[in-house]
C-alpha cells in the first residue's frame, strides 16, 4: 500500500471513531429535543402519509418481483457502502437503493416508477431501498449512524413462518406483516433474524425525526457532513459504476429479446 494510500485509510479510521463519539454525545441532545417522543418504536400514525404505502403495497410489490427477476445482479449492501462489512456478509443482503442521504437515484427511481412516486411525495425523506434478505440470514446487532433519523420498514415479501422472522430494536421483537410498516429509531441497537428458507423483503426507507428547531439545525448539520464524508461519497460512486454494469446487462437482454 502507497503513502498516500495508508494516510487516507488512517484519516478515515480516525474520522469514522471520532464521528461515532460526536454522534453518541449529540443523541441524548436530539433524543430531548424530539417532538414523538424517544423510544425505540412508534406507532405508525405518527407518520399519516404512511397509510399511503399500506394502500399501494401491491403496486410496490409489483415492481419487486421484477427487480427480483435479475436478483443476482444487485449489490450487496457492503458493495455500495464498504463500511457494512461487519453486518452484511457474501450475497445474504441485497439492496435496491431510490435514495441516499436525502439524493434521489434516478436509475433505480425510473425502474420502479410507483414506488418512486410514492417515495418522492415523503417529507423529508433521507435514504431508501429494497432490503432483500436471504433464507437463515441474521443481521447482527448494530446501531444506525445518527439520532436525528427515524425508520420505516414496509412488508413486501415476508415468509409463511413469519413468528420465526423478526427485527430486534432495544427490548422490543417486531414481526414484519405484507402491507404493513414498521416504524422505530435504529439508534437503538437492533438486530434482524430469518430463521427460514425463504427470503425477506422489506421497501426501507429513513425520514427526518420530527424536532424543535434547534434539534433540527443540529440534524441538518450532521447530516450535511456525512454527506461529504467517504462513508457517504464511496457508497454514491459504488452505486454510479454499479449501474454502470447494471445499465449494460439491460441493453444486452434487451437485445436478445429483439431478435
Amino acid at each position: 500500500m502507497s503513502n498516500t494510500s495508508q494516510f487516507a485509510s488512517r484519516r478515515r479510521q480516525w474520522v469514522k471513531k471520532n464521528g461515532k463519539r460526536l454522534l453518541h454525545a449529540l443523541a441524548d441532545f436530539q433524543g430531548r429535543q424530539s417532538l414523538i417522543g424517544d423510544k425505540p418504536v412508534f406507532d405508525k400514525s405518527i407518520f399519516p402519509w404512511i397509510t399511503e404505502f399500506e394502500e399501494n403495497w401491491k403496486s410496490i410489490r409489483s415492481e419487486l418481483e421484477q427487480v427480483l427477476k435479475t436478483r443476482e445482479k444487485l449489490p450487496s449492501f457492503h458493495d455500495l457502502s464498504p463500511d457494512q462489512y461487519r453486518i452484511s456478509k457474501g450475497d445474504n443482503w441485497k439492496t435496491f437503493a431510490f435514495y441516499a442521504f436525502g439524493d434521489r437515484f434516478d436509475p433505480n427511481c425510473n425502474r420502479c416508477p410507483e414506488t418512486a412516486r410514492l417515495l418522492d411525495r415523503v417529507p423529508h425523506i433521507q435514504n431508501a431501498m429494497f432490503s432483500i434478505l436471504s433464507p437463515g440470514y441474521h443481521i447482527p446487532p448494530h446501531q444506525g449512524p445518527t439520532k436525528g433519523i427515524i425508520r420505516i420498514h414496509l412488508g413486501l415479501i415476508i415468509p409463511d413462518q413469519s413468528d420465526q422472522c423478526w427485527i430486534r430494536v432495544d427490548d422490543q421483537i417486531c414481526h414484519w406483516e405484507e402491507g404493513k410498516c414498521i416504524v422505530f429509531d435504529d439508534f437503538f441497537e437492533h438486530e434482524v433474524w430469518n430463521k427460514t428458507d425463504q427470503q425477506r423483503v422489506v421497501l426501507f426507507f429513513d425520514v427526518d425525526r420530527p424536532m424543535h428547531l434547534p434539534g433540527k439545525l443540529v440534524s441538518k448539520a450532521l447530516i450535511a457532513g456525512m454527506k461529504r464524508s467517504a462513508y457517504v461519497q464511496d457508497a454514491r460512486k459504488n452505486m454510479q459504476r454499479w449501474d454502470g454494469k447494471y445499465s449494460e446487462f439491460e441493453r444486452s437482454e434487451s437485445g436478445d429479446n429483439s431478435r
